[in-house]
């Protein structure tokens, strides 16, 4: 058995409740939330991204989250709209996972794949999106975010041209990454 500590696992382990705050993800209008809020909001994603970027498996998490597996949340230091961009911009597209009848299987609560989500719609056509959340166990944000981008990427499937088939190198990712972090500071 392995002890996780400090010293060998990544800030996330410790406060997953900081990388997984909806509010961090997908932030509300400046003018929709008091000066209160938004400045928990800022001093938040502040902590989030000080702790991604100094973690040591931060190029690594950055790397999967945008080529390998499309997470929900904040991940090194990315929201998902910043992997989305990051991945247009690379031209590469996340492949989802295989999956059974009933959905891919999830272990240890780890992301739910797309096909997961879209296959229990089909299932229980009925269901609301909190119910599909439950079946899935994960958040009803999640399910929301998937029949979103089913439904656009339905609206898109005629403009969006072939994925590549090669992958971006790390120093690509990184690259992409830095652009658009600067971009943020401008």
């Amino acid at each position: 058995m392995t002890i996780v500590d400090d010293t060998t696992a990544p800030p996330c382990a410790f406060e997953p409740e900081v990388y997984l705050d909806e509010l961090l993800h997908s932030p509300p209008a400046r003018t929709d939330i008091t000066a209160a809020e938004w400045e928990r909001l800022t001093l938040k994603r502040a902590t989030a991204h000080r702790q991604c970027a100094g973690c040591p498996l931060m190029v690594e998490c950055l790397y999967r989250a945008v080529v390998q597996i499309d997470v929900s949340g904040y991940v090194a230091c990315t929201t998902e709209h910043d992997r989305e961009v990051i991945r247009h911009r690379l031209g590469i597209e996340v492949q989802p996972e295989a999956t059974t009848a009933y959905g891919a299987a999830r272990v240890g609560g780890g992301p739910v794949n797309h096909d997961a989500v879209m296959t229990a719609r089909q299932a229980y056509p009925k269901d609301t999106c909190h119910q599909l959340a439950e079946r899935l166990g994960c958040s009803t944000s999640t399910i929301k975010r998937h029949l979103r981008r089913a439904r656009e990427q339905k609206r898109d499937d005629a403009l969006t041209p072939p994925a590549s088939p090669c992958l971006p190198t790390v120093d690509a990712v990184l690259d992409v990454f830095d652009e658009l972090e600067t971009s943020k500071t401008a």
